[in-house]
């Protein structure tokens, strides 16, 4: 028997090796080209190639968008996405060989040392012995305490000392090593303080545990770090694509709007040019008789110079008055009026700017105000007793008297035709005592500073001035006065009034215009100019009030928006800037209307 066991084992050797080597190259051909792994419930396509069901559904989903799919091995195309059909065969295949090499990993775990005719799994190793055991050999294998019983290990001699070739019992706390018993007793570590392996090793379990729920910790704080981050990107992906919508919408508005400008000219043009051409055919068929005219005079006279008889040449009637022709040749004509469709088109162009003033980032709702609409007026100049519902509104006024003069509707294009200014404040200049609102209507008095940067053009003291300039035309625009009981003032004022001295307050200075409330009497009201004060004397009921600017007669006016509307001054000047809307506020607040 002991000289046949060996030939048996060689020759069993021999047969495995080759099997082993053609396991290994069948396996080869079970390896998914995608993620490079034995197959896992595989699927066929039209063109032969098999891949993981998941792999392949992943690679056709990358390809949706393109709408044209292909084998990811052989590049082959199809129209449509391709129906994945299960591969049976090969499925079981792969399950075969999965579960050999179960069962040849199980066989080629740790083996019990004594079983040398077949693979046995060892279920304790000896670290005395240096060997494993099988259940059968751990029956008969001595029980004496020196031979110390592990869990299977194939590194038995990492368990002993080094030095003394001995089972490691013992930990070292002040080396932190593991030690045998001659290493406390005789060796390095004698008179150290020692502890058993499994007191030790509790410690440390304890120490790592702690680390482990600092580690958790740590990391849910970092996840949840993510989390938000993820959160504001989106957000900012959503604020991106509403602020793209948002200047999408308002180019195209502008672009609408440029359009509606360019067929307001060109119909202007045009009709210029159709009345043009009208009155130079007139001109022309006049021209035509006179020139007919021209023509008989012409032979008439060169008969006459062509008689020899003085007594007829001399006597003859149409020539009694012998005149030279009218010098020029009719009616004048008139050209295209190129200034009035280029001042059509400035004001387009100003009406479309002003519109893109009156757009707040910050409220998109608001992002197409509709620009104020032209309304018609009387044709003629009359009274109005009647309220300012009618034509406080929108309705044209002037001043036909001194302080306190009546009021009346100016004539077809008069001043203050096209509706109020649209009044927006501009933040760059509010002091740092007042608060502005979101819309840009409201300026408030405030007790807490607002902390704006200090810059050249803020106003130090309790005012502020508007966006929108004023270089030329007949503007107004409307206030309202909110729970202020004492000084305040609105008006007009260049763009190089003075910024930070106490003469920069609307009025106080030659730059400026304003009307306010008399600090002394509740309901005593004045106008002033370069620090001269006027006072009016009204008595003032109402809360709103209108201002009127006609720049180039030179005019500011102050109304009241009371029943009926009530002319309280107007300021005469040359003015030599552009002009800014002007509100300043000591308690309370100013509403522009």
């Amino acid at each position: 028997m002991c000289w046949n066991t060996p030939c048996k084992i060689l020759s069993v050797s021999f047969l495995v090796i080759p099997e082993a080597m053609a396991s290994a190259d069948v396996r080869d051909k079970l390896l998914c080209s995608i993620c490079l792994t034995i197959y896992t419930d595989p699927v066929i396509l039209r063109c032969g190639h098999n891949f993981c069901r998941v792999c392949i559904d992943q690679a056709l989903n990358t390809q949706d968008e393109s709408a044209v799919y292909s084998c990811p091995e052989c590049r082959a195309e199809f129209q449509e996405r391709p129906v994945l059909q299960r591969n049976i065969t090969l499925r079981n295949v792969v399950e075969r060989i999965r579960t050999t090499e179960r069962h040849q990993e199980e066989i080629t775990g740790i083996c019990c040392t004594y079983c040398i005719h077949s693979p046995v799994p060892a279920v304790k190793s000896c670290l005395l012995c240096e060997a494993s055991l099988c259940d059968n050999h751990l029956r008969v294998h001595s029980k004496s305490p020196e031979h110390v019983l592990t869990d299977p290990s194939t590194n038995l001699e990492k368990r002993k000392c080094s030095v003394h070739k001995k089972v490691l019992e013992y930990y070292c706390t002040e080396d932190a090593a593991c030690i045998c018993v001659s290493c406390c007793l005789i060796g390095k570590h004698n008179g150290h303080k020692m502890e058993s392996l499994d007191e030790a090793s509790e410690k440390k379990k304890k120490k790592l545990r702690n680390v482990l729920q600092k580690l958790m910790t740590k990391r849910e704080k970092t996840e949840e770090s993510v989390q938000n981050l993820e959160e504001s990107r989106r957000k900012a992906q959503e604020k991106a694509s509403g602020e793209a919508e948002r200047v999408t919408a308002l180019f195209i508005d502008i672009r609408r709007r440029l359009d509606d400008l360019e067929k307001k000219v060109l119909s202007e043009i045009s009709r210029q040019e159709e009345q043009r051409s009208l009155s130079l055919s007139d001109v022309i068929q006049k021209l035509e008789i006179k020139k007919a005219e021209l023509s008989m005079k012409m032979r008439h006279i060169e008969e006459l110079c062509n008689m020899t008889d003085p007594l007829t040449v001399l006597q003859d009637p149409d020539t009694g008055d012998l005149c030279d022709p009218e010098e020029g040749g009719g009616d004048k004509t008139h050209d295209v009026d190129v200034d009035g469709i280029t001042g059509m088109l400035h004001a387009g162009l100003s009406d479309i700017m002003t519109y893109l003033q009156t757009i707040s980032p910050a409220k998109p709702e608001e992002m197409r105000p509709q620009p104020p609409s032209a309304r018609s007026l009387p044709s003629h100049t009359q009274d109005l007793p009647v309220s300012g519902t009618e034509y406080g509104g929108d309705g044209v006024i002037v001043r036909t008297g001194g302080v306190g003069g009546k009021v009346t509707a100016a004539g077809e294009g008069g001043i203050y035709g096209q509706g109020p200014a649209d009044i927006l404040l501009d933040v760059n200049t509010a002091a740092n005592d007042i608060r502005v609102s979101d819309d840009l209507k409201t300026v408030t008095w405030s007790e807490k500073r607002q902390n704006r940067p200090e810059t050249a053009e803020r106003f130090q003291e309790i005012q502020v001035i508007s966006i929108r300039r004023f270089t030329s035309g007949r503007h107004y625009w409307d206030v309202e006065i909110r729970g202020s009981e004492w000084r305040w003032r609105v008006g007009m004022c260049y763009p190089s009034i003075a910024r930070r001295e106490r003469q920069s307050v609307i009025g106080s200075n030659n730059k400026s215009w304003g009307l306010c409330r008399m600090q002394w009497c509740k309901n005593q009201y004045s106008v002033i100019h370069d620090s001269k004060v006027i006072q009016l004397p009204h008595q003032i009921s109402s809360n709103r009030f209108r201002i009127c600017l006609d720049y180039e007669a030179g005019q500011l006016s102050f109304y009241e928006l009371c029943d009926p509307i009530r002319h309280l001054h107007t300021f005469t000047d040359t003015f030599t800037e552009p002009l800014h809307a002007a509100v300043c506020v000591c308690n309370g607040s100013i509403k522009i209307l």
